[in-house]
């Protein structure tokens, strides 16, 4: 496992750091990617730190895989984008720049670039909304 000192998804499980959160349970906290590569770009991860998929838990690994079916339902019902990329990258060569397990759901939309990462701050106020909106497709 990582260390949860320089992470910060440590830190967002902690409360040392705010997210936009959508959805939390025993396992897992699913919120909005503040480096958005698309309106919706949601993050799921698991509240204990292991570092990718070499070491997350079947049962962490399970709860994740799960929930994301739900937010999934929750992003096509939001944004009804043309498609909806799924993706899990494990270590740097593969573009993992957050070394804690998670897992991205980004929604496609017609004629947008394949992207995972941005470099652009998405508007607190914006996600702030938006995480209020997905909550309530969640319930």
């Amino acid at each position: 496992m990582h260390q949860k000192d320089d992470c910060v998804f440590c830190q967002i499980v902690s409360g040392e750091a705010h997210c936009h959160l959508i959805h939390e349970d025993e396992l897992t906290m699913t919120f909005l990617d503040i480096f958005p590569s698309s309106p919706g770009h949601t993050l799921i991860i698991t509240k204990q730190p292991f570092t990718d998929i070499f070491e997350v838990t079947p049962q962490a690994l399970s709860a994740v895989a799960s929930r994301s079916i739900a937010v999934a339902a929750a992003l096509n019902q939001q944004f009804k984008p043309a498609g909806l990329g799924v993706f899990q990258l494990n270590n740097a060569a593969a573009g993992q720049t957050v070394f804690h397990y998670h897992m991205h759901l980004i929604p496609k939309y017609d004629d947008a670039e394949l992207s995972i990462h941005s470099n652009t701050l998405a508007d607190a106020g914006d996600l702030s909304a938006l995480a209020c909106q997905l909550r309530t497709h969640l319930e």
